[in-house]
This record gives C-alpha cells, structure tokens and sequence, in this order.
C-alpha cells in the first residue's frame, strides 16, 4: 500500500477509510474559468463500488458560463445546438485532501475530459499542466506559493446578499497590518481556518493582519505548481464555508472598497532534475542567466497577459498608486513598488509577481508567469536592472487598466496563442467581452448617487 501523508490519504488507504465508515462522502472537484471548484458529492460507497476509475460527468457549461453560471452563446466548446453535453472529470488520486470542515468527507481533484477521453484544453488545470510539460522538456520543475488577501465581515453571507453588500461591519475597525492584538480579535475564525487547512495536507506557515479594516492573511508553504493551485482553491473555498459555518462571511474580491484591496502574490522558482536551484547563480545579485531571461520575459509580456494575471473588471480597481499594488511593470530587489520583486538569497532565491488580486485563477496566472518566462529564455531577454526608488512615478510600461484593454492584448497576442493554442486564447477572450458587455449594460450604485438628482 502506498504511503499516505496526514490529511493526504493514498488511494488504498481511502479505500480502506470508506469501508471502515471513516468516509462516507466524496467529492470530486473540478475548476472552472473563474478559479471556483464545481463538481459533485458522492456517496462514498458508491464511489468505492461502482467507480473505479473515479470519473463521473457534468454538463460543458461549467467550463462555458460567466459567474451567474448563465448560459453564454459564442463558445466553440458548447452551445445549445451542441446539445451542452456532458464532460468527464476523472480523479486525479494523487489529490485527495481531507475536508475536516465537513464530516468523514474527502475531496479528489479531477482532470476534465471530454466522454472519449480526450483531455479538454481549455481546462485551467490542463492549461497550467502543459506549462509544467513545457518545464519537464528542460529537466525544470516549477514551485509556486500563492500569498491570498481576503477581508472579514461580521455579517453572515444572507446578511450580505440582502443589504445588497452595503454597510457591511467589518471584522476590525481600523489597520491591523502585523497587529497581534488587531488578529487576536479574528483568532476564533483564523485559527479553525488554519487547523482545518494543516489537517487537510496543508503546511501552515503564518497568519498576519493587512492594511484593509477586517483584511488578513495566511501565507501556506510553496508546493509544485499544480498541487498548490489546488490547495489554492481548496483554501478559497474552505475559508468561505468555515466562515460561514461560523456566522460570518469574507471575501476575496480584489477591491471591497476605495481601502487596499485583496492581493495574491504568486511566488515562482525552478529547480533542475536533481534538485538544485535553477535561478540562483554567480552573475550580478546572485542571478543565474536563465533567471535573467526568465525575468525579462515576465516584464516582457506582463501586458500582453495580464488578463490570466487579472481576469475581472474588479481586478483592474486594484492598481491605484501607492496602494502596493503594482502599477509599473518593472522589477526590485525587495522593492514593494514594482510588479516584480526578487526576494530570497543563494537557493531560496525567486521572483514575487504582485500584479494577482485575491479573484485571481491560480493555474491561469501561474500558467502565465511561467509561459512568460519561458519565451524570455528562448528569446535570451536581457534583463534591465533593478529599479530603485518609488516604482508608482517611474517612466515605464504599465499594468493595463481595463478589462476590455487586457483581452484585447491578449487576444492580440501571438506568445498567447503559441504557449496555449488559438482555442485556449479565443475562450477566454470571449468570456472577457461577455463580461465587459455585462458591466457596461449595468446601471451601478455610483451613477444614480452622482445622477439622480443632480444631472
């Protein structure tokens, strides 16, 4: 039997906890566009006796709707002359993860494919998977760790929707950045929040307080790429559901208010086939000349795919001067003003891309940063120096500020369409225009203020 790790359980030993009744639930989860896990619950028996190669299917829209999971035409995948026919999600049991949220139940990530088997690219963990084959290729292999904001609220999540998410009470009342006192007030919530995530496999590192009143932080240890893109969402969800098992509510949404929004800071590195750090070397501040173009390539094309960086027209809300949130696409040596940040020293060393807001979909952004740097090292980029000073005034390229200006670079973009295909690039153009489309028809709360009466 193989081995399995606390909150991990091996495919045997699952096997062995259902029978026991130590398992009466299964969840097999997928990812969507918009980073949210979707799937179904099985019961556990069922899915020990009948499904033995643990897939199961769902309808094509999952992978072909916008947030309000309305249907939308315009998709190559699916379409109501198509029939939306299902896909199927077949287990990935390297993924099972313990929900200690939820009673004797267990999650298994699944890969989406189509009813014959083959695999669906437009998939997020399919697109981030042939990045991490692009790596494999060199003998590279890619560690991430996603840095996720998000803001509490007193307010459950009912409370929220029918106040229409307005005069909200937020957890603290005032900046509880690195305030023990000032987390000590959310701890209740924090702690169950990291316990439940360590029992589910997690490495736990540090909770800390943010700039935003009632905004915190748990930083989790780096994972390879696809393992942590799923604990990302795992975390997301899980975070949401212990809040509202505890009468509150938080949220991830890259900008609650005019206040500091909800970054995701995605720290990359690569090691080599045997382990050894592939971006530290003897050139200036430590620099191997692969990190040099990889960086490069990641300023490089930061624009041009921005949209798997910021996918939302809230995400662009985020860029305000002197936010620390980046607005030059530049980069520092641990300097908080730029888009990215060299942090680390010798083999811990590593870049900190700060453009992601907490809505971001972690396999679309992290498939960006490492298709980026890719194309920088094939390209052999020379890398600037590093900027000095405060980032927010400095002459430089920018991080779009739009939605609609983001999908139409990427849609543009032919490093786009050569790491992820014409169908990857089309999809989510087109579900960025049915979006803006969305936004624009709206009529929002800050135009009738500004217009009602005084217009």
């Amino acid at each position: 039997m193989s081995t399995s790790i606390k909150g991990r359980p091996s495919r045997e030993a699952l096997l062995e906890m259902i029978h026991s009744g130590e398992i009466d639930t299964v969840i097999l989860a997928i990812t969507d566009m918009h980073g949210r896990l979707q799937g179904k619950r099985l019961d556990a028996m069922f899915f020990a006796d009948e499904l033995e190669f643990g897939a199961v299917e769902g309808c094509s829209y999952l992978l072909a709707s916008d947030v309000d999971m309305r249907t939308v035409d315009g998709f190559a995948l699916t379409s109501w002359e198509r029939g939306y026919g299902d896909l199927a999600f077949k287990a990935d049991f390297s993924t099972i993860r313990m929900v200690p949220w939820h009673q004797k139940t267990v999650i298994i990530f699944a890969d989406v494919e189509t009813v014959d088997g083959a695999p669906v690219a437009v998939s997020p963990r399919q697109i981030l998977q042939h990045q991490v084959d692009r790596l494999a290729e060199r003998g590279w292999t890619g560690f991430t760790g996603t840095e996720l904001e998000f803001i509490v609220f007193n307010d459950t999540y009912e409370e929220a929707w029918t106040a229409g998410y307005r005069d909200m009470s937020p957890a603290n009342l005032y900046n509880v950045d690195y305030s023990l006192q000032g987390t000590s007030r959310v701890e209740p919530l924090l702690g169950e929040i990291r316990r439940s995530m360590r029992d589910a496999g997690m490495v736990v590192e540090s909770v800390k307080g943010e700039c935003n009143f009632g905004q915190h932080e748990i930083a989790f240890k780096f994972a390879e790429l696809v393992d942590k893109c799923d604990e990302h969402g795992l975390f997301k969800l899980g975070s949401k559901e212990i809040a509202s098992q505890e009468g509150c509510s938080l949220t991830f949404m890259a900008k609650y208010n005019e206040r500091e929004g909800n970054s995701c800071h995605i720290h990359l590195s690569l090691r080599d086939s045997e382990g050894h750090p592939v971006f530290a070397g003897s050139g200036a501040h430590g620099f191997s000349t692969v990190f040099e173009h990889f960086l490069a390539g990641q300023l490089a094309y930061a624009r041009e795919l921005s949209l798997f960086l910021a996918p939302n027209i809230n995400s662009y809300k985020r860029f305000v001067a002197g936010s620390f949130a980046p607005t030059a696409l530049l980069w520092g040596l641990d300097n908080r003003t730029c888009a990215f940040r060299v942090v680390g020293h010798g083999s811990s060393i590593r870049v900190e891309c700060r453009i992601p807001g907490g809505d971001v979909n972690p396999y679309l952004a992290v498939a960006a940063l490492v298709a980026a740097g890719l194309r920088g090292v094939d390209e052999e980029l020379p890398l600037a120096p590093p900027f000095e000073g405060n980032a927010y005034a400095a002459p430089s390229s920018r991080v779009p500020t739009t939605l609609h200006e983001a999908l139409e670079l990427f849609d543009r973009s032919q490093i786009a369409r050569d790491a992820f295909s014409d169908e990857v690039v089309d999809h989510y153009t087109h579900a960025a225009r049915v979006e803006v489309a969305a936004f624009d028809s709206a009529v929002t709360d800050w135009e009738r203020y500004r217009g009602f009466e005084r217009l």
